[in-house]
């Protein structure tokens, strides 16, 4: 099953649409080549659509159409292509859709589609009637190719990720989750006595096998990955989905990343640090003794399904976890993202991510700046044995002690430290110093023995790869520790 970061976006739907437009907004905030076939084929023709539409007739223009739709879906490039409103015309374009893209039907109605066509040189869009009557005819044509249906290019970029928000979701699992193969579901004891009923019964008949590993950080070992790789019997084309918070969705995409080289997976988070954070970017990992996930892969889930109702049963212990994750994203954003309600918040808090790490999917870059307060984190959760503090809180902790360095090191107003910490109040740990600092410097982002920090400059604008006096990060972590 082809990984969404290997296939194209192509963007289908009807004149008026505004495909091209979107097109060129997601190529830039994923970091992809945009394609517009149109303007493709005027630059290859030399002349305008309509014009080739007058001189050459219709089936000319299809022909090129087709030839120029086939050149960017064959690329090797992963690209964010426009299609024109009658591509879907062609059964060898539905069929490289099909193979090698994400499409995503731009959803435009036809009295906006009318006004914004009415007016230009589109050689369909002549009378009203005409336009109406073509409009229905090519609208099953969108639908039957569509993988996703977007408002927006927020919705776009969502679905670039192949990741998919909606309350709701967790009954539409079986048309959610990619292909029709067998599916391996796993989940902890706990979720699985929730949801996983519901789960089961969305699955229906592709559900092959079911599998349970411990609440917490305790799933996260390598004797957990080994019971699972033991217990899996899917082939090939088969997918494991993994239902629950983040340390379930990490050991998860962790054992298929490496079962028979590599089987599909799908993420569906059920607690808010993983809906925000830990089930979207493709990276899964497990812990080590002397780290947190030291040993893991980029393994990019073909489905993210995030279903904000499931928020609804969360303790308040759990939420207040997730908020840390909700913090940090929008002073990433530079935007206050926790103040929205759930399904905004989570919407956006997925949008901002998914964004990032398509941009920079093996984190050799930009994608840095989600560690924003985790390098402390990550510390202390060694230092405590993955006991007695949750990831949330440790991220909690960790915001404190990355913004305090960022007020005395770039600059960043104390406003904003204050904020976070009056939203978050971390309360300090009880932990051995030496040993957290010992995991400090193991922690995955040090390169040469020194530790790389991402502070913040400004909401909004965060600055990785810092590096500062041992004495000032060991005091910055000891604040944490009480």
């Amino acid at each position: 099953m082809v990984s969404p970061l290997d296939k194209h976006v192509a963007l289908v739907g009807f004149m008026g649409a505004g495909k091209s437009t979107v097109g060129e907004e997601v190529a830039a905030r994923i970091g992809r080549p945009f394609v517009d076939v149109d303007r493709e084929i005027e630059a290859n023709a030399g002349d305008a659509v309509a014009e080739i539409f007058r001189s050459w007739g219709e089936p000319a223009f299809r022909e090129i159409e087709e030839e120029m739709a086939s050149e960017a879906l064959r690329s090797s490039e992963p690209k964010v292509v426009a299609l024109g409103g009658g591509a879907l015309g062609s059964e060898a374009t539905r069929r490289l859709l099909r193979e090698r893209a994400t499409a995503v039907l731009l959803d435009v109605d036809v009295d906006t589609a009318w006004e914004r066509a009415e007016s230009s040189d589109r050689p369909l869009a002549r009378d009203e009637a005409g336009f109406r009557r073509l409009y229905d005819e090519r609208l099953p044509a969108y639908e039957e190719a569509a993988n996703a249906v977007a408002r927006d290019a927020d919705d776009v970029v969502l679905a670039a990720g192949g990741v998919h928000v909606h309350v709701g979701s967790l009954e539409l699992l079986d048309e959610l989750v990619p292909g029709d193969g067998p599916v391996a579901l796993i989940a902890d004891a706990h979720v699985a006595g929730m949801y996983g009923a519901d789960a089961q019964l969305a699955l229906g008949g592709r559900l092959a096998s079911t599998h349970t590993v411990p609440r917490g950080e305790e799933a996260k070992t390598v004797a957990v990955c080994e019971r699972l790789w033991q217990e899996l019997r899917l082939e090939r084309g088969g997918t494991v989905v993994a239902l629950g918070g983040g340390t379930t969705t990490d050991v998860s995409g962790f054992a298929a990343a490496a079962y028979l080289r590599g089987v599909a997976w799908a993420a569906v988070p059920t607690t808010l640090v993983a809906q925000v954070d830990a089930a979207i970017g493709g990276k899964c990992a497990i812990d080590l003794p002397q780290g947190k996930n030291l040993v893991g892969a980029f393994h990019w889930p073909v489905r993210t399904v995030i279903d904000p109702a499931l928020l609804e049963t969360l303790p308040d212990s759990e939420r207040r976890a997730g908020l840390a994750e909700v913090v940090k994203t929008g002073l990433l954003a530079g935007e206050r993202l926790w103040e929205l309600p759930d399904a905004e918040l989570v919407r956006r808090c997925a949008l901002y991510k998914t964004a990032v790490c398509l941009r920079d999917p093996e984190d050799l870059g930009e994608r840095a700046v989600l560690n924003l307060g985790h390098t402390f984190a990550h510390a202390l959760e060694a230092a405590a044995g993955y006991e007695e503090i949750t990831h949330g809180e440790a991220v909690a902790l960790g915001l404190r002690a990355a913004l305090r360095l960022s007020v005395e090191h770039l600059g960043l107003d104390p406003a904003v430290a204050e904020d976070a910490d009056r939203v978050l109040a971390p309360r300090p740990l009880r932990v051995d110093l030496d040993r957290a600092w010992s995991a400090l410097g193991r922690d995955k982002k040090t390169e040469g023995g020194r530790v790389r920090l991402v502070l913040l400059e400004a909401p909004g604008t965060p600055v990785r790869g810092i590096e500062l006096p041992d004495e000032d990060v060991r005091r910055a972590l000891q604040s944490l520790v009480a």
